[in-house]
């Protein structure tokens, strides 16, 4: 099967590394050197391909910025190239390009195929391309909650399924509780809430305020108040219409506008202009006719009554009392009717409490039993799982120089009265299920299981994680591995197995080692020298590719501190030769 492999990678102005071009050969790589020469660079480098936290004070002083370039070989159709595609990067064939650029004031950007791309999309394709393990990570083994995550991840659907499950109903009876409890104790707010509400609905009611009363009221309150007025204006003006029957002499608009009509109604016949003006007095004088009609009326109907006038000033202050209390700038009694309109269904909600807290209570305490249920089935997938583990761990520790070696896994629940029911007993539980995962190692025989976190030295916990690694890539492989320094405390024959361990397991991945043991990077299909040299104040790191006389001497170095040692050279050349023969 065609597997991606990273190919090459670029850094400049990355710590003491000016400019050095890493080449990785698709098998097995050892990346060796002097302490101090910048071997942990080209694995810093390679986080930060992957998505990685940028760090300003990783740019090499003086520089602007610090680069960092990959090229990856990525088959058609794997998962990492469709998402590169969906990002609009493109593929040069099937190589992928990465880069990441470091500011010295800490701004990051990152390239994709030549297109810029958000920094957490390269740590999404990390997923599916290398898998990085060093020293911390080896620490982080040392935690529960890791070492659950690492059987999860062994047991694959068997958990994954029943645990997402889990996982739904476990936010649900988050949201149940949450809600149960903000009604439970906030009761005595509720109440007082409702009975507000209830004074404010029962002031409403006793109004009875209509909408778009108060601007009625105040038109008729304005007519009222000034009744005698308008009476008088509209008598004296229904008189200069058509006159006054008191005054038989007097002059009114009507019969003017009506001699005025008759005197050209009786030429009209003789001039259409003159006819049309006619026709236009006309109908001045019907128009005079119905404003007088109507201005008549008025008068008659106008109603200067004290009382209304007292009613309606009465019934006005009620309403800007509840437009004060229930209503909103400027919007009148609408406002008020819309207040009562929310504060009725607000009211119906407070007063549901009780059949809402009965409801939320049983739908609690049936996903308490399903959760339990859940948890119960986790629990037999990971006991299940625990013991395919633990064995195959086992098996390659014994590969491992440590063959009487003995990995197991203890699963518990710790017991809570508040907790959930899981076989027949109240258990504490949280968001992965109620086990308590922990990895035990017994390192020889006769000697008790403990756990690796107080019963493993700092060689045996590099070798189990090494362990578990190579059995995750036999269920769950990714393309490349990088180790940094996940041989330290491990010296000897042990450092021979684990280099002949890490050969096996780079003919079915591309594996990279940042190591201090000569017996380790003599089984690597390519060796590379981190290299430094000091120029004055400055020192600048390269990398280059060790053959032939080159690597017997950087074995020897490694091995004896003395490139020209007779004995460590005959010692090198014989660690090669092993390691040949080997694969």
């Amino acid at each position: 099967m065609v597997m991606s492999v990273l190919e090459e990678m670029r850094i400049r102005s990355l710590g003491v590394i000016d400019d050095a071009v890493v080449e990785l050969s698709p098998g097995f790589t050892a990346v060796t050197g002097e302490t101090g020469a910048g071997k942990t660079m080209v694995v810093t480098s390679l986080g930060l391909l992957l998505g990685g936290r940028a760090d300003a004070a990783l740019v090499r002083i003086g520089a602007k910025n610090a680069v960092v370039e990959g090229r990856i070989s990525v088959p058609d159709g794997a998962s990492a190239a469709v998402r590169a595609e969906e990002a609009g990067a493109e593929l040069d064939d099937g190589t992928l390009l990465i880069s990441r650029t470091v500011s010295a004031e800490g701004r990051s950007r990152a390239h994709l195929g030549g297109r810029s791309v958000p920094v957490g999309l390269l740590a999404e394709l990390a997923d599916d391309l290398v898998a990085v393990h060093g020293q911390t990570d080896q620490q982080g083994l040392l935690k529960l909650s890791r070492q659950r995550q690492a059987l999860d991840r062994y047991a694959g659907d068997a958990v994954a399924v029943p645990l997402a499950k889990y996982a739904g109903a476990y936010r649900r009876l988050r949201a149940v509780s949450t809600e149960l409890d903000q009604i439970t104790t906030r009761a005595r707010e509720r109440a007082q809430e409702a009975d507000m509400l209830r004074f404010g609905l029962d002031e409403i009611a006793a109004v009875e305020p209509r909408a778009g009363e108060d601007a009625e009221l105040a038109a008729e309150a304005e007519r009222l108040g000034h009744a005698e007025a308008l009476a008088s204006a509209a008598t004296a003006a229904h008189a200069a219409l058509v006159g006054n029957p008191e005054d038989p002499e007097g002059i009114d608009a009507t019969t003017l506008v009506a001699g005025a009509h008759r005197a050209l109604e009786a030429v009209r016949s003789h001039d259409a202009a003159l006819g049309a003006l006619a026709g236009r007095i006309g109908e001045i004088g019907i128009l005079l006719g119905d404003v007088a009609g109507e201005l008549a009326g008025y008068a008659d109907d106008l109603d200067a009554d004290p009382l209304r006038l007292s009613a309606v000033e009465e019934r006005r202050a009620a309403l800007t009392a509840l437009m004060r209390k229930y209503g909103e700038h400027g919007e009148g009694t609408a406002a008020v009717l819309t207040y009562a309109e929310q504060g009725a269904a607000r009211l119906l909600e407070l007063d549901g409490d009780d059949d809402r807290i009965g409801e939320l209570t049983a739908e609690r305490d049936a996903l308490r039993a399903e959760l339990g249920g859940l948890a119960q089935a986790l629990t037999d997938a990971r006991t299940e799982a625990a013991e395919r583990f633990a064995a195959a761990v086992t098996a390659e520790l014994a590969s491992l120089a440590m063959p009487h070696a003995r990995v197991s896994f203890e699963i518990r629940q710790t017991e809570d009265p508040e907790g959930v029911e899981v076989g027949g007993r109240p258990v504490s539980y949280g968001p992965a299920g109620a086990d308590e995962v922990e990895l035990l190692l017994a390192p020889h025989s006769g000697a008790p299981p403990r756990p690796i976190a107080k019963g493993a030295s700092g060689g045996e916990l590099s070798r189990v994680m090494l362990a578990v690694e190579v059995v995750f890539a036999g269920t769950d492989p990714v393309p490349t591995y990088l180790f940094d320094e996940v041989d330290a405390g491990v010296g000897g024959k042990a450092a021979v197995e684990i280099g002949r361990r890490l050969a096996r397991l780079a003919k079915k991945a591309q594996v990279v080692v940042v190591t201090h043991l000569p017996q380790v990077a003599a089984f690597a299909d390519r060796q590379l020298l981190v290299e430094k040299t000091s120029d004055g104040s400055v020192t600048r790191s390269g990398v280059k590719v060790l053959e032939g006389e080159e690597r017997i001497r950087e074995l020897s170095r490694m091995l004896a501190g003395q490139e020209d040692s007779e004995t460590a050279r005959a010692h090198a050349e014989e660690l090669l030769a092993t390691a040949r023969a080997d694969a």
